[in-house]
């Protein structure tokens, strides 16, 4: 009954906060490109290749599965924010209906998640700036981003969904000219001497599946991970327009967006490069427009690339500075990092966000290339970590409603609780087969080592304590 009082308590704390404070200026086309944004990212532009060697065209059956585990993900998580929209969101819920550890927990995990990809995304700026300024030092361009990228999340929020709807919509305008341009190669033979191409490479060289169902089911983590950061979108409810119909609206249309332009998009490089030449040459996305005649090819992608690092780091500023908000606003963090803007931002949590990517940026010059990539693997298993405790935060939430609520909520998670079971069987599935992929494999050690280390420090410095404490003197 303690665990049960001690968040009620906490929760009406946050709420109130969020209602005298954070600003509900973003609209549905801001906050369905700000999850869009961020989940097409770099890895999409670049990395797609690696994970079609690994299982040729049945990527795209992998792309599918693991699109519908991100659409139960995101339903599961829409319900509880349309009933509680408030700022911290499944960090907040987890501290509600499952205990303070659980939020604890979370909500410091997803915050390392964040920082270290702003920390790699500036990077990538810094490096792809470079190939047209080669004489300026790379952690310029990086430092000078993360700088950047702050200074929009302290303005106003609005002044934020502007920017991520305006760098999100780049990536999706180069994305649809892929597909529609691909298509007339594929159908009509545009560029082909006007013989269409059809389909045929989906199942020649070796099948559909040519690395065998074992090449399937390796490449399947990295295919789940260029989902994780879909979840964001949660942390918008607290500052969303109306959020009871925004958030419903954003979710179902973002899952069929994400569907649409990653499997069109992969789709229309399978079918007019054999699976096995895709990579060879560099991006794919390089390779197609290059396909069609635009001798700029590079140049365009490197320009969408720079695009959807900034997007990244943009959202990795907001989601941090709104977790640390909520931490210091459960006790969980510094007092100082609840105080608000007079724009209604927090700002001291957001300058405490970047301030780590900035450090990050200049150690990340001395210190080992593998120390960075162990904290990429870190917080890899971080993010399947925050869906798992998604999906169980919200049994705990049904189990906490009566009938009469449960009846009342407006906006469901379709097939509960079997959607959600899938869900979790596909992700532990997952993390099953890490183990099986040697660059994976590290994530399984170096994840829960952080993960322990959180635990340890929230007993060390009596976290747990001056919880209680303070909520004795909030009664």
């Amino acid at each position: 009954m303690r665990w049960r009082c001690a968040t009620v308590i906490m929760k009406g704390v946050l709420l109130e906060k969020n209602e005298e404070g954070l600003k509900r200026h973003l609209k549905v086309r801001h906050i369905r490109l700000m999850a869009l944004g961020s989940t097409i990212g770099v890895g999409l532009f670049l990395g797609s290749a690696t994970a079609i060697q690994i299982a040729g065209p049945s990527i795209l059956l992998a792309y599918f599965l693991a699109g519908m585990v991100a659409f139960v993900v995101l339903r599961t998580l829409g319900e509880m924010a349309v009933h509680e929209p408030v700022t911290g969101s499944f960090a907040t819920y987890a501290n509600t209906y499952v205990n303070p550890l659980a939020g604890y927990m979370v909500g410091w995990g997803y915050w390392t998640y964040w920082v270290v990809v702003a920390i790699a995304e500036v990077t990538a700026v810094g490096i792809y700036m470079g190939i047209w300024f080669p004489d300026t030092p790379q952690w310029i361009w990086a430092l000078s981003s993360i700088i950047l990228m702050g200074l929009i999340n302290l303005i106003a929020v609005k002044v934020f969904g502007e920017f991520e709807f305006w760098f999100a919509l780049i990536k999706i305008m180069a994305i649809v000219l892929m597909i529609a341009l691909g298509c007339s190669v594929i159908f009509f033979g545009f560029t082909n001497d006007w013989v269409p191409m059809g389909l045929s490479n989906l199942w020649q060289h070796g099948g559909f599946f040519p690395n065998g169902f074992s090449g399937f089911l390796l490449s399947l983590h990295m295919v789940l991970f260029a989902y994780v950061g879909i979840e964001m979108i949660g942390l918008s409810a607290g500052e969303a327009q109306n959020p009871k119909q925004t958030i419903p609206m954003a979710i179902d249309s973002l899952i069929w967006r994400i569907l649409i332009f990653y499997l069109g998009a992969l789709m229309v490089i399978l079918a007019i490069f054999p699976w096995n030449e895709v990579g060879q040459q560099g991006s794919p996305f390089v390779a197609m427009f290059e396909r069609i005649g635009l001798r700029e090819a590079a140049g365009i992608i490197n320009f969408v690339v720079i695009t959807a690092a900034l997007s990244a780091c943009n959202a990795g500023v907001f989601s941090g500075g709104r977790l640390l908000y909520a931490l210091s606003a459960n006790g969980y963090a510094s007092k100082s990092f609840v105080t608000l803007s007079r724009t209604g931002v927090p700002h001291r949590a957001v300058i405490g966000t970047v301030c780590v990517p900035m450090v990050g940026v200049v150690l990340n010059y001395f210190v080992p290339e593998k120390a960075f990539h162990y904290m990429m693997a870190a917080v890899t298993f971080v993010g399947l970590m925050v869906w798992i405790s998604i999906l169980y935060t919200h049994f705990r939430f049904r189990a906490s409603l009566s009938k009469d609520q449960l009846a009342q909520l407006s906006y469901r998670a379709p097939w509960w609780p079997y959607s959600s079971w899938f869900a979790l069987a596909f992700i532990a599935l997952v993390i099953v087969l890490m183990s099986f992929h040697e660059d994976a494999r590290m994530a399984l050690i170096v994840g829960p080592i952080l993960l322990t280390i959180y635990l340890i420090l929230y007993f060390v410095l009596g976290i747990n304590k001056k919880h209680v404490l303070q909520l004795g003197e909030q009664k």
